[in-house]
């Protein structure tokens, strides 16, 4: 690999080599006809030359101002060491040796674990090991590289791509931000292109996983010819509460270690290696409502700890936010049919009353699998009833909830490794991952599989308990 003396300086992306070629000929073609009419100089053929000159244009250009496929190439999920693994008997006895906890905060974190629905198989990162808590900023570094790193060797090793392909960074991470950056790190890590185009996402929740497909699927409208690296995470040591505010002790017991890497790509090359093309994105924006803005905040409670705080109604917010989003989803991809009895049931409701209930589309004619929020148990199925799900399409949700906690914007991605181990995913499905995050946001990314996938449950963060699962959540 290159050192960063010889790195060489890359030039923007290119015409891809096929729309060269039609440009090329295109324009030979052009001049030998202006040849042709000009040693000929018949005016009869002045028409027709101009005419095919008018359509010849008009195909390049449409071919041109076409949007390629993006496709996902793999994706990889981070499966926390061993020892990073938290009992709820250790959580609890490390909270009380913390001696910042009252005895009924440490009695309420104690019911929130054993009636969550997670398992005591979730992780912690090591600084919140320590008595007390390491949570200064070295520690959150040092976690940003066990979370971060090795997925992305995981991801190049598996896809057989370069650093150096890479065109385009993401990295979303909502309550860290370094300087030098999160990106920044990874490209001095990698050695990756002095000319890579780099965003970093906070601030975003949940939803930023999804919110980070969206961006790349526009990024890739414009750099064709490129891959998109998109790294999802959360860094839990900085968002430790030290506090007794009940909404704010929920984040202790509920988010744990994951992280996901996921590369994308517009290169034609990709549609024989890749596992899913994108069909479709939305993103929903609620900040303009007061009771949506404030549903997750991060503040100081009145002994100036700062924590992130839960509100009560958020459960309230967060069917209103889905409800709204899940509209403006059915609108294009359900069929007509579907459609036309919603319409008709809102229509009668309108004039008849509540005594005529609304009809929920049935949204799996369309879609086979669903990745859904992991915000807790209660959430997961709150969802699920409003989409018409049954316990089949919300075990991927529940199960992943239950194995490794609230991950944040990865846990869609462990939700997908999920179903892929179980390979319940055939050529031709569709997926859809729904991201609910802080703001409030509301994002989907509908995917289509593009080739058989098998033999995945030997891999990945499922690797060795894939066969254990579905177990009750109740």
């Amino acid at each position: 690999m290159a050192s960063p003396s010889t790195v060489p300086i890359h030039s923007p992306p290119q015409l891809h080599s096929f729309q060269a070629k039609v440009v090329r000929i295109s324009g030979l073609l052009a001049t030998a006809s202006a040849l042709l009419f000009v040693r000929t100089w018949r005016p009869d053929l002045l028409y027709i030359w101009v005419l095919c000159i008018i359509l010849l244009s008009l195909i390049i250009k449409m071919y041109l101002s076409a949007n390629p496929p993006i496709y996902l190439v793999d994706f990889s999920c981070l499966k926390p060491p061993g020892h990073c693994r938290v009992p709820f008997a250790a959580f609890l006895e490390n909270a009380a040796a913390f001696n910042v906890f009252q005895k009924d905060s440490i009695d309420f974190m104690s019911k929130v674990l054993h009636s969550s629905g997670t398992s005591e198989e979730t992780y912690l990162p090591p600084p919140l090991h320590y008595i007390p808590p390491k949570t200064g900023h070295d520690d959150s570094i040092s976690e940003v590289h066990m979370l971060l790193l090795p997925i992305i060797e995981d991801l190049l090793s598996k896809t057989k791509i370069s650093p150096r392909d890479i065109g385009i960074l993401i990295v979303n991470c909502s309550g860290f931000c370094p300087t030098p950056s999160l990106t920044s790190i990874i490209v001095n890590k990698f050695h990756l292109r002095s000319d890579i185009k780099t965003y970093n996402v906070s601030g975003m929740g949940c939803s930023a996983g999804t919110l980070a497909v969206d961006m790349a699927q526009h990024l890739l409208k414009v750099h064709r010819n490129t891959n998109a690296l998109i790294l999802s995470s959360e860094i839990l040591s900085t968002g430790w509460y030290s506090g007794d505010l009940k909404p704010m002790l929920l984040l202790n017991c509920l988010f744990r270690m994951g992280s996901a890497a996921i590369l994308l790509s517009n290169k034609p090359s990709a549609q024989h290696s890749a596992k899913y093309k994108l069909r479709q994105t939305l993103r929903s924006h609620f900040a303009s409502n007061d009771d949506a803005y404030h549903i997750v905040f991060r503040e100081e409670d009145a002994k100036g700890i700062t924590g992130v705080m839960l509100n009560r109604e958020s459960l309230k917010v967060a069917e209103h936010v889905i409800r709204t989003h899940v509209t403006a989803v059915s609108a294009s991809i359900l069929p007509l049919s579907e459609k036309l009895r919603h319409v008709f049931s809102l229509a009668m409701r309108k004039y008849l009353g509540k005594t005529w209930s609304v009809y929920v589309p049935n949204f799996k004619a369309v879609v086979q699998h669903y990745c859904l929020p992991t915000s807790g148990k209660m959430v997961i199925k709150e969802i699920g009833k409003g989409l018409k799900l049954g316990e089949a399409e919300m075990e991927a949700a529940l199960m992943t909830f239950r194995r490794f906690g609230n991950q944040s914007a990865s846990a869609l991605w462990y939700e997908l490794a999920y179903v892929e181990g179980k390979e319940r995913v055939k050529q031709g499905d569709r997926v859809w991952q729904l991201g609910m995050g802080s703001g409030t946001k509301c994002n989907s990314v509908i995917w289509e599989c593009i080739r058989p996938i098998k033999d995945q449950a030997q891999y990945g963060p499922w690797a060795g308990c894939i066969d254990k699962y579905p177990v009750s959540a109740d």
